[in-house]
């Protein structure tokens, strides 16, 4: 056999092992195992109280807003506490 003739065995070889390892793992009951597992932690989540990253965001934004509003609201009570 001629190194040409072998690489194309190897070859032939390798792709093959992939292949059969790609069809084991698509059949293998692994993946419905992750399935089940990404459901039953969907539900878990679902009864925890959480919220999402943009509704997080949001609520940082308000707070932020209304804490400078608080304290422009509190340095003119104290103006006007220091003019009595």
């Amino acid at each position: 056999m001629n190194p040409q003739d072998i690489m194309q065995k190897m070859q032939t070889i390798a792709s093959d092992m992939q292949n059969k390892v790609g069809d084991a793992i698509r059949q293998s009951p692994a993946k419905d195992l992750e399935k089940n597992i990404r459901g039953l932690m969907t539900q878990g989540f679902q009864k925890l109280d959480l919220v999402t990253r943009e509704e997080f965001d949001l609520q940082t934004q308000v707070l932020a807003r209304t804490r400078a509003k608080l304290e422009e609201l509190e340095s003119k009570i104290t103006a006007l506490e220091n003019k009595k």
